[in-house]
């Protein structure tokens, strides 16, 4: 048997557990993205739900402190506060399952970390339409691309489209038939 037969069965079988191990990964932090949402909005209800907010912070730290224990550190106090920050930021369950899908819990702390509401949008929509990496969001946020972008857009002139420029328009006039015997001038 040739030695290329194994190192192509390898190069295969290598492919095969890198593609499961992707998707598997995948499919954690979707579900590990979801179940943080969940626990804020659950904690948001309870927390945010009561006005006393020496309160809520008490109840937070005792809770951060049990469920580290149990669970580890990703459910210390302070996490538990990023959850309900995402759980504010995006109220809605299918935004949250579509992101989740895209984007790691890394890429929702540094997004859920913004002030504004609509870059909070932008910068999730950019990240997972483009698959920007965590390092590649972070830079995006310190270099504002939202903001470059919403300046660009306040002082790019409207098109003005007028029935004079499209009746001009020589794609418009073979559409009507109207090239055909008939010049520009003529229609003016």
């Amino acid at each position: 048997m040739s030695e290329l037969v194994p190192n192509a069965l390898h190069a295969e079988l290598r492919a095969l557990i890198a593609s499961s191990r992707q998707r598997l990964a995948g499919a954690v932090n979707a579900e590990l993205t979801r179940l943080y949402w969940s626990v804020g909005q659950r904690l948001r209800a309870e927390v945010v739900g009561d006005t006393r907010a020496e309160y809520g912070a008490k109840l937070l730290d005792q809770l951060g402190q049990q469920l580290a224990n149990e669970f580890g550190r990703g459910f210390e106090s302070r996490n538990l506060r990023r959850m309900v920050k995402f759980a504010e930021a995006f109220p809605d369950a299918a935004i949250v399952s579509t992101l989740s899908a895209k984007l790691s819990w890394s890429h929702m702390v540094a997004i859920v970390a913004l002030k504004n509401s609509q870059a909070r949008q932008f910068y999730a929509q950019h990240a997972a339409q483009d698959a920007w990496s965590v390092r590649e969001l972070n830079h995006q946020i310190e270099r504002k691309a939202y903001e470059r972008t919403e300046l660009a857009a306040l002082q790019a002139p409207i098109p003005q489209t007028t029935p004079a420029l499209v009746f001009k328009d020589p794609y418009f006039l073979d559409f009507l038939g109207l090239r055909q015997g008939h010049d520009e001038a003529d229609l003016e």
